[in-house]
Formats: C-alpha cells, sequence, structure tokens
C-alpha cells in the first residue's frame, strides 16, 4: 500500500532528499503530497521545487503564535490528503492542532538514541559527554519534546579521534538509511502502538 507523506522541515532537506531519492527508486511505497517549512530560506524548499513537490512556508515572522501556525499546518496536510507526518529537520514543536488531527501518525527522527539527549543539541551533546555509543532514533512525536513511542533506532560506535563533525556526518549517514525504511515500515501497516505506550513491529 503507498501512503501519502507531508513532509516538515526547516533546514538543508538532507532527509527530504533521502526520501525523494527512495521513493524515486521505486523502495518506498509512498508520495510526497506536501513540503512544509518554518523558515522561508530551508534549502529543503529548493531540493522540493526541483521534485515538482507542493511547498508551504510557515515562518515565524507570518506566524508568531504557535498554535495558530499549527492550525494552518493541519488544515493544509488534510487538503493533501495525508496519511504520515514526517518531521525531518523540523526545528518547531507540533501541537495539539497537529497530533489531534495525526494520532501516532506524526513521525520525527532525532539524531541520538532516546531517551538519552534530547533537544536540538543531541549530537553536540553526546560528543561533549564522551559516550562510545550513540545512534539515531525514529518515533512517534507527541506532545512531551522527544517522548513519543520509539519505532525503530540504530547505534553507530563512536571512533576515537573522531571530530564532532565526523560523527554528525555518520549519524546523518544512518538516517538517511533509517528514515526511509521506517517509513517503509508504515506503508506496509506494520508498525502498531500498543495501550501502554509502546511500539510493536510485525
Amino acid at each position: 500500500m503507498s501512503i501519502r507523506l507531508g513532509v516538515l522541515l526547516s533546514g538543508s532537506g538532507t532527509n527530504l532528499q533521502a526520501i525523494i531519492d527512495r521513493i524515486e527508486k521505486g523502495t518506498l511505497d509512498a508520495s510526497i503530497e506536501l513540503v512544509v517549512s518554518s523558515r522561508m530560506d530551508a534549502y529543503g524548499l529548493e531540493r522540493a521545487k526541483k521534485h515538482g513537490l507542493q511547498t508551504l512556508t510557515i515562518s515565524k515572522e507570518l506566524y508568531a503564535e504557535p498554535l495558530v501556525a499549527d492550525e494552518v499546518i493541519a488544515a493544509e496536510l488534510k487538503m493533501h490528503n495525508v496519511d504520515y507526518v514526517i518531521m525531518a529537520g523540523y526545528m518547531r514543536m507540533v501541537h495539539d492542532p497537529i497530533l489531534a488531527a495525526y494520532p501516532n501518525r506524526v513521525v520525527n527522527l532525532h539524531p541520538a538514541l532516546l531517551p538519552s539527549f534530547k533537544g536540538a543539541h543531541a549530537i553536540q551533546d553526546a560528543y561533549d559527554y564522551g559516550v562510545k555509543v550513540t545512534g539515531v532514533t525514529v518515533h512517534f512525536a507527541n506532545s512531551e519534546y522527544d517522548c513519543g513511542p520509539i519505532i525503530a533506532q540504530q547505534a553507530l560506535v563512536v571512533e576515537e579521534g573522531w571530530t564532532v563533525d565526523e560523527l554528525e556526518e555518520h549519524i546523518h549517514a544512518i538516517e538517511h538509511e533509517l528514515y526511509p525504511n521506517t517509513i517503509q515500515l508504515l506503508a506496509e501497516g506494520r508498525v502498531r502502538v500498543r495501550n501502554d505506550g509502546t511500539v510493536a513491529i510485525s
């Protein structure tokens, strides 16, 4: 079954590109119906336009009130018949208007092994802490930042002598594989949130 995606981003859009590439290769049963950016200068918008995708910019200049912004986004996602909302480097928290419209269907990517190193600086925080193993988490978003049910994780052994930039490079390489693979699990209907808030993969 093919699923319809709405992708939220704020920056360069490398994870958007990874998803587009997999769709175009025929290894991801999905279509991207709408790309929403929180910044007008996000390069991810250029990537979307190159592939003929619909875009929408909801910047803080236009919508200073987050709830109003999320009401607009939720309405646009519904108008485009989106099945799943994919956060791909989206630097704003999503609120009830989107979460209520898409219960257990808002997916986030985090560059650490949650529950460790929550927040916007996870790669730097893990590096500064000196961890020997970090990684990437894909989870459903909820009303608490970086706390939703975990769908998938992949660990990364941190090599001695890596700079933080090298660590970031390896993290991104994992993201570009893990995120499309996890979205494919959603497309296949293999992901279910149990009553206790954990995720079952069939």
